[in-house]
């Protein structure tokens, strides 16, 4: 199967590369990068780079790069078909059933557009000189009359007679009301984003707008009309659409029979939206005023779609395939195409690359709904993977990033020099790219109305963003005040404010509580009950083996007046005491403090209720192993003197211990080789005093997580060791064994998260 280079480059940008490698190798952040030792050659110093602003990676050690595409290929042996199915199922992006879908379109013959019967005769008078108070034939009248007045005010706004010339709908009325022969029927719907919607306070469709009844349109809410273009026609500026030919022929020198393509058709209509604007002096007046400056609107490539229901097949005669294709012009019952934007204001959508690959129109009237309208889905435009204005702030080498609800809060952030900012496709942000973002700055904010919408917005985005929230990435909530959004606070307040309420927005635990303490009454134990509930519900979301699972939970609990359990007491006291100790140092000090933990050795214990040694392998690698491959790792295997030494000292003095813990430790430091006693000694005291004063009595659960830990380093460095120097049957052996133990431990957590006991 041949899957068109659209879609893979698609696939390529869009995957979440730093996760991918990730499992194979640790990678830290290094600048605007990521680092690590290369996972194809084995290393002790870092050399390979992985870049999520490109999605590439490279190793200079051993000249490895490419893609997501190829990494899966040549590092986990995935074919071609397999990794692009695999990168499918992560992003959500659809590989086409049929080969033929791709960008490319058949071109028609030019055929010649009789001006005279397809485009408006206007017979208005002349416009004033304020375009938004042209005068607009009258539709208000009543009874027949106003049948009679509105059928004429259609065939002014139209220039035809009657639909039978138009490629309008047919009109049929009765003596009380004008009633319209359905447009859009609803099988023609597309219903991804559940039709028209409403994201915080904005308007969002994918839809046709209005209806082919003027009176309920946009026409019957503007202070426009068609005359009041007659100015820019007759000074010779207007599109050629609006020309006074009477036949038009295609320019293009005889380009009808080779394939078209859509994202060139796409330069070509950015463009002509864009020449739109600045013939329609009340379109750029629009933008003027919302302060978009001169430079954004080219930055931006923002244009605007005129009025008429074919000025695109006007102005592309040849391309009819490639605009249905893109979802710009549909087809109405009877048949008849039509425009999708009409009379809006236009913001191309680029993809990563920065290729338009779709339109949003907006409404100049704000009493016109929907007020915003995308264009649909097509084989270059998949709305849910598409943040507008994320393109551009990455020309600006942008690092920390804003989610915002509307456009122009992106173009208003990125005039005062706050890059970073974008906007979904008028749908609430996905997973998939809040992943993405959490890739290029582990902290996101995200900014939402003050409002009810907003709020609502903001908490859907909470619960969407928690599954990809692991332990070192953060979500921040700014709702700027007196319901501003951040175009209108910039414009009120500077660009110096913003970027101060940006620097002090919620963090997501403060969030969290904020918005539920609204809703409960903290004062009932009911309403304490409920809300913890909630909160409970809420981090399940979180990934397996989440830390910040179980700190939430308990931070809540805390706030509403609960106790912190043993173990998370005694984690704080281990990480008050000294943060830079290793684990295994950290883990002699527990042992120290509590001797019995090795009265059942925790490496075997582990290694059993995991169920390691029940693994089953296939029977040429058992008859290939070691007589010693399977057995349960032994503290002499991490080889680390220093531990083994603590571990075989307490092991040999257990039946001669005191039963108090101070007296029994320093009895085990005199034990201790020397080194192990001068490095352990200097330590004890404040550990001791820090432990006591917290009143912890137990460390089972933080001694079995350590040694979980120093077990999961070794058979990671086992793992790397056997890629260098291959020995295929060992390899096979660890890595079952290490993915059975990390399957354990995330069971164990999840375990430990949903039934945590509050006393």
């Amino acid at each position: 199967m041949s899957i068109p280079n659209h879609i893979l480059e698609q696939l390529s940008s869009q995957a979440d590369l730093i996760s991918i490698i990730g499992r194979h190798t640790t990678l830290k952040r290094a600048g605007s990068e990521y680092k690590g030792c290369c996972p194809f050659h084995g290393e002790k110093s870092p050399s390979f780079y992985v870049n999520p602003q490109k999605n590439i990676y490279h190793c200079f050690g051993c000249s490895v790069g490419g893609n997501a595409i190829s990494f899966l290929r040549d590092y986990e042996n995935l074919t071609f078909m397999e990794a692009v199915k695999e990168l499918s199922k992560q992003t959500g992006i659809e590989i086409p059933e049929e080969d033929q879908q791709n960008v490319s379109y058949r071109r028609s013959t030019a055929k010649p557009i009789n001006r005279s019967a397809s485009q408006p005769a206007y017979n208005s008078p002349q416009p004033s000189s304020n375009p938004r108070t042209a005068p607009v034939p009258s539709t208000k009248s009543s009874s027949k009359s106003s049948t009679a007045n509105y059928s004429d005010n259609i065939q002014q706004r139209s220039g035809q007679p009657d639909d039978s010339d138009t490629g309008h709908p047919t009109y049929e009325h009765n003596a009380n009301e004008l009633s319209v022969t359905p447009y859009i029927p609803y099988s023609d719907i597309d219903y991804s984003n559940a039709g028209d919607m409403e994201y915080g306070n904005e308007q969002y469709s994918n839809e046709p707008y209005g209806n082919p009844d003027y009176g309920s349109s946009a026409y019957d809410h503007n202070d426009y009309h068609p005359a009041d273009y007659l100015s820019a026609a007759q000074q010779g500026s207007a599109p050629t659409w609006l020309s006074d030919d009477s036949f038009v022929v295609s320019s293009a020198d005889d380009n009808s029979e080779k394939d078209g393509n859509l994202y060139e058709l796409l330069i070509q209509i950015q463009q002509f939206y864009q020449r739109n604007l600045n013939t329609h002096p009340h379109a750029k007046h629009y933008f003027m005023t919302r302060g978009v400056t001169e430079q954004s609107l080219d930055t931006f490539g923002l244009g605007y779609a005129p009025f008429g229901w074919q000025h695109l097949e006007h102005e592309f005669p040849q391309d009819i395939a490639g605009l249905k294709a893109l979802g710009l012009v549909r087809s109405s019952d009877s048949g008849r195409d039509y425009d999708l934007l009409r009379d809006r204001v236009i913001f191309p959508i680029r993809d990563n690359q920065g290729r338009i690959i779709g339109f949003a129109g907006r409404a100049l009237d704000d009493e016109v709904k929907p007020k915003y309208i995308n264009s649909s889905d097509s084989p270059v435009f998949h709305k849910q993977h598409v943040l507008y204005g994320y393109y551009e702030s990455r020309q600006q080498r942008a690092d920390h990033w804003l989610v915002v609800e509307g456009y122009m809060d992106v173009i208003a952030l990125y005039q005062a020099g706050i890059y970073g900012a974008i906007a979904s496709m008028g749908t609430a942000i996905n997973e998939s790219q809040i992943a993405r973002l959490l890739t290029l700055n582990p902290t996101l904010t995200l900014s939402f109305d003050g409002d009810s919408a907003g709020q609502k917005a903001a908490w859907r985005t909470l619960e969407i963003a928690l599954p990809v929230l692991g332990d070192d990435k953060e979500l921040r909530f700014l709702s700027l005040p007196n319901n501003h959004d951040p175009d209108t606070f910039i414009s009120s307040q500077g660009a110096e404010a913003m970027r101060e309420q940006i620097a002090n927005a919620m963090p997501l635990s403060q969030y969290i509580f904020a918005y539920l303490s609204e809703r409960y009454d903290l004062s009932l134990a009911e309403g304490k009950a409920k809300l913890m509930s909630q909160v409970r519900t809420l981090t399940t979301l979180l990934p397996k083996g989440s830390s910040f699972r179980y700190l939430l939970n308990n931070d809540i609990y805390q706030k509403l007046g609960g106790k912190r359990s043993q173990n998370i007491e005694a984690k704080d006291a281990l990480l008050d005491f000294d943060g830079d100790m290793t684990i295994s140092q950290q883990l002699q000090l527990c042992f120290l403090f509590q001797p019995s933990a090795l009265v059942d050795d925790p490496i075997v214990m582990i290694w059993q209720q995991a169920g390691i040694d029940r693994l089953q392998f296939p029977a040429h690698i058992q008859k290939r192993a070691a007589t010693d491959a399977f057995r349960a790792l032994a503290w002499e295997d991490l080889q680390d003197a220093a531990l083994l030494d603590m571990v075989s000292t307490i092991k040999r003095c257990l039946n001669y211990l005191p039963s108090d813990a101070n007296a029994a430790a320093h009895f085990i430091l005199s034990n201790l080789k020397p080194m192990t006693q001068l490095s352990l000694s200097r330590s004890w005291g404040a550990f001791y005093k820090t432990l006591s004063a917290r009143n912890v009595l137990s460390l089972d659960e933080l001694i079995e997580n350590l040694v979980m830990q120093l077990l999961k380093l070794h058979l990671q460095k086992k793992m790397q060791e056997l890629i260098k120097n291959p020995d295929h049957v060992k390899l096979a052996i660890v890595r079952k064994q290490t993915q059975r133990l990390n399957d354990w431990l995330r069971e164990q957590q999840a375990e430990q998260s949903a039934q945590m006991v509050i006393i």
